[in-house]
């Protein structure tokens, strides 16, 4: 792939269908309200699980590129690490917990790998959950897809310093063995007494059958990517969702059929519905503060104000 010299401070954005992302128009409005100047986004798209190689070149683009501030990566976080760890010259400590990428910076010429995700997922769910959710109400946790985005929001979770605020269990899928091994490796060095399963979905309804035995009141999260990069749910339509679950759609965008299941439920089984975008807002703006190297306050009333300026600029 061959890579033009960006002419102004550019943020990269990895990812499969970048262009269709609202990140395309938000973050014109963003940076305008912010202060960052004159600067620019640019998409990069590779197919989910691309020759490592790719990977590889990307990265060496941004880090020799003079204009290139950074990047953030979606879909390819783990991929991206893996063939790409050694160009680094610095890796914090959750992306190395989690080997994955999703944030790519430059300071004083050296490359730093971060993982941005525990932060953005865990204000998105204390913000619709609220403090002690989980304190004595023995409701549990069910994520489809064990990408970066399920390691980061367990690892949140599912940590002993929360205290009684935890899941009474957490239940993690994929239809990839090695993927559940990585992410068992991960909570086997996290300090936490919450119960994890580990299950291997390969039939459709596999996902289905998890979900007749979590408890009144658990978090179901669609974290595959299917609805956005790929047609479909992770569920059947025959799937029932436990009653006055709350229900998170990682997607902001694309068919969302998870979505539109939940919704056919909603009123019968009481669901509390959410999708990604607060997930969007949380991920995009902890990404840019630290790409353009800035503080961005993640209050209420400041996260409503860039939540307002992006649901205009999308509109656009």
């Amino acid at each position: 792939m061959t890579y033009a010299p960006c002419e102004k401070p550019t943020l990269h954005f990895i990812g499969v269908t970048t262009g269709q992302s609202s990140i395309m128009k938000v973050f014109p409005a963003w940076a305008e309200h912010l202060g960052l100047g004159d600067v620019a986004i640019r998409g990069i798209d590779f197919e989910p699980h691309s020759a490592p190689e790719t990977y590889v070149e990307a990265v060496e683009f941004i880090r020799d590129d003079p204009l290139s501030r950074g990047a953030l990566v979606t879909t390819h976080k783990i991929d991206l690490f893996d063939a790409a760890e050694e160009l680094f010259d610095e890796v914090d400590v959750f992306a190395r917990l989690m080997r994955e990428t999703s944030c790519i910076s430059k300071r004083d010429n050296r490359l730093v790998c971060h993982a941005k995700d525990p932060l953005s997922s865990g204000l998105a769910i204390d913000g619709f959950l609220g403090d002690g959710y989980w304190t004595g109400n023995g409701a549990e946790v069910f994520s489809m897809g064990v990408g970066g985005s399920t390691i980061a929001l367990t690892w949140h979770l599912m940590r002993r310093e929360r205290g009684q605020d935890v899941p009474a269990r957490i239940v993690v899928s994929d239809t990839t063995q090695e993927r559940l091994d990585e992410i068992r490796h991960v909570h086997e060095q996290i300090e936490s007494d919450v119960p994890v399963d580990y299950v291997l979905v390969n039939t459709p309804d596999a996902n289905d059958k998890v979900l007749t035995k979590m408890a009144s009141g658990s978090l179901v999260i669609n974290a595959t990517g299917l609805g956005k990069d790929r047609p479909g749910s992770p569920l059947t339509d025959a799937a029932v969702l436990p009653q006055n679950a709350t229900v998170w759609e990682l997607n902001y965008r694309g068919e969302l059929v998870f979505l539109d299941q939940a919704r056919a439920q909603q009123a019968e089984r009481g669901l509390t519905i959410n999708d990604g975008w607060t997930y969007f807002i949380h991920g995009w703006t902890q990404v840019i503060a630290e790409v353009f190297d800035i503080t961005i306050d993640t209050g209420k009333k400041n996260i409503d104000k860039l939540t307002d300026i992006a649901v205009q600029a999308a509109k656009g």
